[in-house]
């Protein structure tokens, strides 16, 4: 299902059908530098069906596939996921990954403000955040070029210190 689209991207909800696109760009060992590393096909699958079955069913939005519409194909995801602090206070956290060869383009910057506006209208959130590796200058950049804002620095489920940046008021949403 189309969610909303911009000059040069759709956002869709995924497929069992993208699994293959999403295993190469997750298994890419250069593609996501400051995260966990990268993730095999079985693992893929698995985060696929998350999608379809957790968060589209239980929360109404989630990861969503970003095309390139020029050249209708998968190039990652853009979307919302629910992620609780170490106090239990819930968060919805803007995330995206696209394919390393799309990099440089303003493409991320595009589909985060498009969840952005999707999350904050229609899915009537209120308040959203992004929790991002501070050595990585890209996406701190793209998390303020759609109006978030550097809010704390906390301990992320992997123990790593991350930035919290937000766009809304301040508390859980």
């Amino acid at each position: 299902m189309l969610l909303t689209e911009t000059p040069r991207l759709l956002l869709r909800t995924f497929h069992i059908g993208d699994v293959d696109s999403m295993a190469a760009i997750f298994a890419d060992p250069e593609g996501h530098p400051f995260g966990p590393g990268p993730k095999n096909r079985k693992w893929t699958e698995r985060w696929v069906l998350g999608c379809l079955d957790n968060y589209y069913q239980q929360w109404g939005f989630g990861p969503w596939a970003v095309v390139f519409k020029s050249e209708r194909r998968l190039i990652g995801f853009c979307g919302l996921s629910v992620h609780e602090d170490l106090d239990s206070r819930r968060h919805i956290e803007l995330g995206y990954r696209l394919a390393r060869s799309y990099w440089g383009r303003g493409l991320a910057t595009e589909a985060a403000a498009a969840v952005r506006d999707l999350a904050l209208g229609q899915l009537g959130l209120s308040r959203l955040v992004s929790r991002i590796d501070p050595r990585n200058i890209a996406s701190c950049r793209v998390a303020e070029k759609i109006g978030m804002r550097h809010e704390r620095d906390v301990v992320d489920e992997h123990e790593r210190l991350v930035r919290q940046y937000a766009i809304g008021p301040g508390g859980p949403y």
